[in-house]
């Protein structure tokens, strides 16, 4: 376990238990349908990619980049949208892929978002969900793990850009972002 973190949430072994399953709902739930998969850069990387080469029907992949965190803990509750999809999405199926989901600012501006530009259909994926830190009513279709309101790095997700590259999901130290 790294110097910072203070307890693992989500060891390794279940986040691939999580994707897998995910995966399989997502494939039940599409039905061999296309399939744009949108990945919210940067956090949401690692799962988006494990994800997808679990998928069984035709994948397109796209990015978006947001900002809400900076260099906090907390969500600003302001959404900056770094990248915008390079294609069209419309008549499309979309899976919006995150690493977790906080206050739900986010993803609801996300989702209305992409739900005006004319998808067939917008759903959302995360692999955290913090339930209790929720201020939007955003409805996630699918969630590989609810945790408690503790701050989480690892497979993907960051503090200040480090630990992202952890292969499990912990809870990071005060001590290494109260300096």
């Amino acid at each position: 376990m790294h110097k910072d973190v203070e307890k693992i949430l989500v060891t390794e072994e279940q986040i691939n238990s999580a994707v897998k399953r995910i995966a399989d709902s997502v494939n039940r739930d599409l039905n061999g349908e296309p399939l744009l998969v949108v990945a919210i850069l940067k956090g949401s990387t690692p799962f988006a990619m494990d994800l997808i080469k679990k998928l069984t029907m035709p994948v397109e992949l796209d990015f978006m980049q947001v900002s809400s965190y900076g260099k906090s803990t907390s969500s600003s509750g302001f959404i900056n949208l770094k990248k915008d999809l390079e294609q069209d999405i419309t008549g499309k199926n979309v899976l919006i892929v995150e690493d977790i989901i906080d206050s739900g600012n986010t993803l609801f501006k996300i989702k209305k978002l992409l739900e005006h530009r004319d998808a067939k259909s917008v759903r959302i994926c995360t692999m955290l969900d913090k339930p209790s830190r929720r201020v939007v009513d955003v409805s996630v279709d699918y969630v590989g793990y609810e945790i408690p309101d503790e701050f989480a790095v690892g497979y993907g997700l960051d503090y200040d850009e480090l630990y992202r590259n952890l292969p499990y999901i912990g809870v990071l130290k005060k001590s290494a972002y109260q300096k």
